[in-house]
């Protein structure tokens, strides 16, 4: 009683006071979030010095004669990269068309249907590919494809080592997006009598496009940037080339043999094609953004 008094006693003023707790609470909270905050645009200065000075170094390159001549002899100045973006575009497709499948097939079995130790395997091995060194891609591929099956290197060999890479990154993307749709879609589906493989194609699939898309270009973007695979596969070409049974340029291993040169010339085109590299990977980025946002509008 003599309690309640007391609170009865003291001003609304002090009752509305925060202790000191409560402000030390406040005060803190209000530090952590201004030092994500200062993480958060550490991160994008530190972006945003990495591509303008890229576009600083490699905007002199770009011209006409950059994006449709072939690369000139040593010591040349002038020609451009063409047959490496060519190639680049070529073997990602390679990679696309090989790697995407498996990688939502395994998606969709280890979130569907995959219970046990051989699930667990399977997890394993994607964690392991996932973290696996690109280099070490490469030499298994040139081990096996280059050196016995085809007996050269070739364009098909590089699309297959960056298939090697897509595949787990695919994996583990689309399982987290397939985990994400409600359980209660599927319920309904079942109790209408769907199958389970219809009732994964036609509602669970769906209703994670943008997330599965997200993780193919995401994929597909960090298959675009890796050089030890095809510098072990396809080799490098500087000529336009076609034929994926052939060596292939790539506007990694074009970056590498322009970077590692003695000419300020090719200096400036290694620059340039990096601008270039980094405009198709954002481009790709972008339109599944705008593909994806349209879709949810649509709806």
């Amino acid at each position: 009683m003599h309690a309640q008094m007391s609170l009865r006693q003291r001003p609304a003023e002090q009752l509305l006071e925060p202790d000191t707790w409560t402000r030390t609470r406040q005060a803190f909270s209000a530090f952590m979030a201004g030092l994500a905050a200062a993480s958060a645009a550490c991160g994008v200065v530190a972006l945003l010095i990495v591509l303008g000075y890229i576009a600083l170094n490699g905007a002199p390159a770009l011209n006409p004669a950059f994006f449709t001549e072939r690369p000139l002899p040593f010591g040349e100045s002038g020609g451009g990269v063409a047959p490496a973006i060519v190639g680049t575009l070529m073997m990602l497709g390679v990679a696309g068309l090989l790697g995407v499948p498996i990688g939502i097939g395994t998606a969709i079995y280890l979130s569907e249907f995959g219970r046990g130790r051989f699930a667990d395997l399977v997890h394993f091995t994607i964690d392991l590919l996932a973290g696996l060194p690109s280099i070490v891609v490469g030499v298994f591929v040139w081990a096996f494809l280059v050196r016995h099956v085809i007996g050269h290197f070739a364009g098909l060999a590089g699309g297959v080592g960056l298939a090697i890479i897509v595949v787990p990154i695919v994996a583990r993307t689309v399982e987290e997006m397939l985990r994400l749709v409600p359980d209660a879609l599927r319920e309904a589906s079942y109790a209408l009598g769907v199958p389970v493989w219809k009732t994964v194609l036609f509602v669970v699939l769906p209703a994670a496009k943008g997330g599965i898309i997200t993780g193919v270009v995401l994929a597909l973007a960090r298959a675009g940037g890796e050089t030890a695979p095809l510098l072990l596969t396809a080799l490098g070409n500087q000529f336009f080339n076609f034929n994926l049974l052939q060596p292939m340029a790539s506007l990694p291993v074009q970056i590498f043999t322009y970077a590692v040169s003695p000419y300020d010339d090719w200096h400036t085109k290694a620059w340039g094609s990096s601008l270039v590299l980094i405009l198709v990977i954002g481009g790709l980025s972008l339109a599944t953004r705008l593909a994806v946002r349209g879709s949810r509008l649509s709806r």
